[in-house]
């Protein structure tokens, strides 16, 4: 039960991650781009018993998560993406969420 449980919470934050910023419009000349990511939570066995707003919650974590890693603080969105599943009997429901990327850093002046 208890992989179960785990299946339903929100991919958690890294230490660092919450510096990141999503944007939907392309950042200026002062970003580097560091190449692409993809973020996602949910599978066809734990994505119908996890909200909705727990998936695009950990699906965006996922990708600053992966961002932070590359040394990013700045992802563009490019993509989103919902998977939805009908199961046996008619029921179903969305199942994941993935979200694709561009990661940048922003040049500061201490780093130039």
């Amino acid at each position: 039960m208890l992989l179960l449980a785990s299946g339903c919470a929100a991919i958690q934050l890294t230490p660092g991650a919450e510096m990141v910023r999503i944007v939907i419009e392309e950042p200026d000349k002062d970003c580097k781009f560091l190449g692409e990511v993809t973020g996602s939570q949910g599978n066809m066995i734990t994505g119908s018993w996890t909200s909705n707003a727990t998936l695009e919650t950990g699906a965006r974590n996922d990708l600053k998560n992966k961002a932070w890693k590359m040394g990013g603080n700045v992802v563009l969105l490019l993509t989103q993406r919902a998977g939805q599943t009908t199961g046996q009997y008619g029921a179903g429901g969305q199942t994941n969420v993935t979200l694709q990327a561009m990661s940048s850093s922003v040049l500061t002046s201490s780093s130039s």
